[in-house]
């Protein structure tokens, strides 16, 4: 599949996806009893991740949503965090589940913690659909519940683009040219 000038192969298929959303849900349900958690989506690659994940949440709970970017359109972190929405909800005493797309580096999602920790959350955890062990920068310790470890490669779909197209499939696929950028 081509995406703008690159070229992507199949790479986990929707019914993995959402048999992981699904088992990942129960642990949320079960760990969250008698609470009512805020999740906190990050835009803009959670979106359709906090869509299916919160469809299977039967615990009370509320959904808000950051924006944050490190990519800017590109194959590779910039290693500099932009905040586009500040989280205006407020998070004293609460319960907190940031929802990734994916943690590469860890250094976004390490900011995103330390900034939600100065707002006094009862607790916080993190649950992301891919995570790649082998490009972590930053250790977090909040990372509780991971849909998918994957390889250092470029992903698309499910939420996830390369400049900003992509995002819409319901599969996600990896790079299959091999690039210095990656």
């Amino acid at each position: 599949m081509k995406i703008d000038d690159l070229e992507f192969e199949p790479l986990i298929e929707e019914e993995t996806i959402a048999k992981r959303i699904n088992l990942l849900a129960v642990e949320l349900n079960a760990d969250y009893a008698g609470k009512t958690p805020i999740f906190i989506g990050v835009l803009n690659g959670s979106f359709l991740f906090v869509a299916d994940l919160v469809k299977h949440i039967t615990i009370p709970c509320e959904v808000t949503f950051t924006k944050l970017a490190s990519y800017y359109g590109g194959t590779t972190s910039s290693r500099k965090i932009r905040e586009d929405i500040d989280l205006s909800t407020d998070i004293s005493g609460r319960h907190i589940v940031i929802i990734e797309d994916i943690v590469d580096t860890g250094n976004t999602l390490a900011y995103l913690i330390e900034k939600l920790k100065l707002k006094n959350p009862a607790s916080i955890s993190v649950c992301a659909m891919l995570v790649k062990p082998g490009k972590l920068e930053t250790s977090v310790e909040e990372l509780r519940y991971v849909g998918f470890e994957i390889e250092n490669e470029f992903v698309v779909g499910y939420g996830l683009d390369y400049k900003e197209l992509g995002r819409n499939l319901r599969d996600i696929y990896r790079l299959t040219s091999t690039t210095d950028e990656v």
